[in-house]
């Protein structure tokens, strides 16, 4: 059972779209679900967040998680960005099924690849940012069914 906040991000999404010369864009996906998460971010010279726009190809769930991790980091700095996880995510949207938290991890890597990018991009170093997976399972083993 979703969430009200879940259903409400998830049929009147927020800044849906793409961003023409963006500062940063993160791309991840989880080859498993199929869902695709593209963040964008327009960041102002102050290294805060002006602008952020998504394109999720997904369930309900990532739709809804993208919509909400782009409203929890516009208007924040880079370094605040940077502490917008998963959790925060979910308990922003009021919870998620336990089947659906991988959309929420989607989120937050989505995030931090676009992150990733603006500082790739500017020559600078975001502190605790790693380099992005494009896969969140990737280091996962297979499972077997």
């Amino acid at each position: 059972m979703y969430s009200e906040k879940v259903m409400d991000h998830f049929t009147n999404p927020r800044n849906v779209g793409e961003m023409e010369n963006p500062s940063g864009v993160g791309t991840v996906g989880n080859a498993k679900c199929g869902d695709i998460m593209r963040i964008y971010l327009d960041i102002d010279e102050n290294h805060i967040i002006r602008d952020c726009k998504f394109k999720t190809f997904g369930c309900g769930a990532a739709v809804a998680t993208s919509s909400m991790a782009t409203e929890l980091v516009k208007g924040k700095s880079v370094e605040e960005a940077m502490k917008v996880t998963n959790k925060a995510v979910m308990e922003a949207l009021d919870g998620l099924p336990p089947v659906k938290v991988h959309c929420s991890l989607l989120a937050e890597e989505a995030i931090h690849a676009a992150l990733w990018d603006y500082a790739q991009k500017n020559g600078i170093e975001i502190e605790g940012l790693k380099e992005p997976k494009k896969d969140i399972h990737e280091d996962e083993e297979e499972e077997e069914y």
